[in-house]
């Protein structure tokens, strides 16, 4: 009978121990969890499991609290919510037992954090248990607190951790250094507290207590300025000891890592050396001897070694250290260079980049291992090479240096020659002390990565070329050698085709030799491989090869390919190469004259105007003001008063007020800003227009009614010219001009300085077409009088109503400072009663000078007669 009664409670006992009980063992529930197939049957086994679990503290059954937070703490780690045993956490830490109180404490380090409120009922069981006499349970209450305490428990409980930190125990000592970093970073005004026990600490033995009291001495120098200069005053003497003591320390088993004696204590002390020594003359000397101790004896083929080697060079860097202490940590670095291993290379190359502000001449002479890593084949330290050689580069070293970057240029790959090319333009335009040399350089760069040269730098380029006038014949001559290999490079081709459409009769007749240079031989073919830009070579090949073009049956047929091209661009520029070549070669020299060389300072200011506008895109545009119409300057004006009162002429003619836009389409630089892949020179922007006013508008050849207003009460075309179809299907966009006009029929009329003050002059330059009196064309130019430039420059002008006035945009919006240039604008001027009324005119200028808004105004009443 009693046999059977053991096997029932045996069975009853294995009911109550079954899989999904609150008495499983915590790894029987792993277990069962790990057994799940899916998502939806561990989220059943986990519910089950915490219905068990909440049903256990229900009934306060204490003998598997235990066990339960053991696999609360395991669910809390899945994810899944545990808050509902937060206070079995406080009941475990309250008992007596060591091993209740393990599992609490570990509980509430990861079941609650300082945010919870239930945190502040515990505050007294730490209190308890960090007054216990048993050094474990100590132990577990500082770790607790060193995890988790907020402000306030870190105030009520600082003087206990203090008592703690005099303990003798090395664990007790360990624990309470280490919660003491917690409480000063919680409440940096107990730092004082601990001033003068952490550096007690430093005097200790034993590895654990020093590595502690170091992190604390760091901790403290970062909450109080008091305390860092406390521990300058009293802890350097102690931490050059510990520093000396550990690397001159024999074998010892637990401290030693691959033949290093404590790599950890050594990088904790080097750090808070660099603190205490930065900016200080007096520790940083007292600590050279030591440092170059550990860089000298340490061998960097172990990375606990080069760990070491790293942070004392670091030290060395962040300390007023000699320069020959200096110059040894740089050498390490260049040692790091050889190494197999890319992390400690790129650690390397981030360093050097912050070492070269303080010795850049020992950085140079690592300068050939340096541009053996731009050719790396790891991404990360090519860039980081190339950001370090662009700050290596200085006036003695720039053509070396540049030549082996173009030279690696050739055989990069793709996805780094963007970086690579940019890095070398910007290199060979800010150091580039000599024309020739610059233009060599950037000839082979658009040669062999044209195809990766931002717009802007080949701008700069056409800018230079047209500039230096004894360079030009060598230069496109260069272009033309480089075009016939490299024709798929595209920034190669434009800038090509621009100079031999500009400088053909210098490649065709070998003008301005350089020495050494050989004379070449025009293969006109070639250009046509390039068919994208045939018009801007069609000018020149007019020019120079009419003959060879008329008759030549290849060039024909291009031409006439090209007519119907969808590209908008090819379309225009084959049909007036087309009808240049037919239909008016009389007007041709004209039209083809060179353009004037194009004013480099402006360019620069634009350049540098529209790279702080790119800085600047992310700012929000201002709002216009309202009620107001918002200038092209950004300057509100009242929609009220459109300049009636300040612009009034009289009291019976209401003036018409025009401004021009100076915007310019960032792809219109050839066409637009220098005028070349075209019949003649634009305005910087060419205001938008019908289609069949294209040509007409670039040449300035006959009138056309402004799109923005009514036309002139003259505006029939002048006899002898017949209007343009609406809709074109091969028109001559010449067609409205006879074939034997000339330019020459404009009559030049006297100068005059319309305006003249303190700081700004403006010139009107007349021209006249005799057989339309009544219609004027004034080109303006505007010249800044003082040293400073004008931004955001924008003219104004008013006339009568009987007057119709048409602005062009201008050349640009910034006047340059006095002897660097000017800006022009073109305008058209209509009097409908010519002969009876004189011009009468008003300007207003507006410009910011040094961001100041300025404002000048005035009339003009010295026109020329008969105007």
């Amino acid at each position: 009978m009693d046999t059977v009664e053991k096997i029932v409670e045996d069975f009853a006992s294995d009911i109550a121990m079954g899989p999904f009980s609150s008495g499983t063992r915590l790894r029987d529930m792993i277990r069962a969890i790990r057994a799940c197939k899916t998502a939806a049957e561990e989220r059943a086994v986990v519910r089950r499991e915490c219905a068990e679990i909440r049903e256990a503290i229900g009934e306060n059954q204490q003998e598997i609290r235990h066990r339960n937070m053991a696999k609360l703490m395991f669910i809390h780690m899945l994810g899944y919510p545990t808050h509902f045993g937060q206070m079995e956490c406080l009941k475990l830490i309250a008992a007596a037992g060591y091993p209740e109180k393990r599992i609490g404490y570990l509980g509430l380090m990861l079941l609650l954090d300082e945010r919870q409120e239930v945190l502040m009922l515990v505050t007294n069981s730490l209190k308890q248990d960090l007054n216990h006499s048993n050094q474990f349970i100590v132990g577990l209450a500082l770790c607790a607190l060193g995890n988790i305490c907020s402000a306030e428990m870190a105030r009520d409980l600082s003087p206990e951790v203090e008592r703690l930190m005099r303990s003798r125990e090395v664990n007790t000592k360990k624990k309470a250094a280490l919660c003491a970093i917690r409480i000063v970073r919680k409440v940096p005004d107990l730092a004082e507290n601990f001033m003068g026990l952490a550096s007690s600490l430093l005097k200790e033995k034993h590895h654990g207590i020093l590595i502690s009291a170091v992190q604390l001495c760091t901790e403290l120098c970062k909450a109080s300025k008091d305390a860092l200069e406390y521990l300058r005053k009293n802890c350097v003497e102690g931490l050059v000891r510990i520093l000396r003591d550990v690397s001159n320390s024999s074998y010892a088993p637990e401290y030693d890592v691959a033949g290093i004696s404590d790599p950890f204590l050594h990088i904790r002390v080097l750090k808070l050396m660099r603190i205490l020594g930065q900016g200080d003359a007096d520790c940083s000397e007292y600590m050279n001897d030591i440092l170059a101790q550990v860089a000298t004896k340490n061998e960097s083929n172990k990375n606990a070694a080069n760990a070491i080697l790293y942070e004392c060079v670091q030290t060395i860097m962040g300390i007023e250290a000699t320069s020959g202490l200096r110059v040894l940590a740089i050498n390490i670095l260049g040692r790091f260079l050889s190494n197999r291993d890319n992390n400690i290379r790129y650690v390397a190359l981030n360093m050097l980049m912050r070492a070269i502000t303080v010795d850049t001449q020992a950085v140079q002479r690592h300068r050939t291992t340096i541009l053996e890593c731009v050719k790396d084949a790891d991404a990360s330290i090519r860039k980081r090479a190339l950001e370090l050689v662009f700050l290596l580069v200085n006036d003695t070293n720039v053509k070396p240096l540049t030549k082996e970057l173009v030279d690696y240029l050739d055989s990069a790959d793709p996805d780094f020659k963007e970086d690579l090319t940019a890095k070398i333009c910007s290199i060979v335009e800010k150091f580039s002390q000599e024309k020739l040399w610059y233009l060599d350089q950037m000839f082979k760069v658009l040669s062999l990565a044209g195809n990766h040269v931002k717009d802007d730098v080949w701008h700069a380029l056409v800018v230079v070329i047209s500039n230096a006038s004894e360079l030009q014949g060598y230069s496109v001559r260069l272009l033309y050698m480089a075009l016939q290999a490299f024709v798929d490079q595209g920034s190669l081709v434009r800038v090509a085709v621009w100079c031999i459409g500009e400088y053909g009769e210098m490649l065709v007749n070998n003008v301005g030799m350089l020495q050494g240079e050989e004379p070449i031989t025009i293969i006109i073919a070639i250009f046509f491989s390039a068919i994208i830009y045939l018009a801007v070579l069609g000018s020149w090949f007019c020019t120079y090869f009419g003959h060879l073009v008329e008759d030549n049956w290849r060039i024909k047929q291009i031409v006439s390919q090209n007519k119907k091209n969808i590209v908008l661009e090819l379309q225009q520029r084959s049909i007036e190469f087309s009808s240049i070549i037919q239909r008016h070669q009389s007007i041709r020299p004209s039209l083809l004259e060179r353009m004037p060389a194009l004013d480099e300072a402006s360019y620069l200011l634009r350049r540098a105007s529209a790279t702080q506008a790119t800085l600047a895109a992310d700012k929000p545009t201002p709002a216009v003001t309202p009620g107001g119409l918002k200038l092209p300057n950004g300057v509100a004006k009242p929609a009220t008063s459109p300049l009636v009162d300040l612009l009034d002429l009289s009291s019976d003619d209401v003036p018409a007020i025009t401004t021009a836009s100076t915007t310019t389409a960032p792809n219109d630089f050839l066409q637009d800003l220098l005028g070349i892949g075209g019949i003649s020179s634009s305005p910087a922007a060419a205001p938008s227009s019908a289609s069949t006013d294209i040509l007409i508008d670039l040449l300035s050849i006959g009138s056309s009614p402004s799109q923005n207003g009514p036309p002139a009460a003259d505006s029939t075309p002048a006899q002898g010219t017949k209007s343009a179809p609406a809709v074109p299907q091969d028109m001559d966009l010449l067609d409205g001009l006879p074939s034997n006009t000339s330019v020459s029929g404009l009559v030049n009329h006297s100068s005059i300085t319309a305006f003249q003050s303190a700081t700004l002059k403006i010139n009107f330059d007349f021209k006249k077409q005799p057989e339309k009196p009544h219609e004027t064309t004034v080109h303006a130019t505007f010249t800044n009088l003082t040293s400073s430039s004008y931004m955001d420059f924008v003219f104004q002008a008013a006339v009568p109503k009987f007057i119709q006035l048409r602005l062009d945009p201008a050349s640009g919006n910034i006047v340059p400072a006095s002897g660097n240039g000017s800006v022009t604008q073109g305008f058209s001027v209509t009097n409908n009663q010519h002969g009876q009324k004189p011009l009468a005119m008003r300007i207003r200028m507006s410009y910011k000078v040094n961001g100041e808004d300025r404002l000048e105004q005035g009339q003009v009443s010295n026109f020329p007669a008969g105007l």
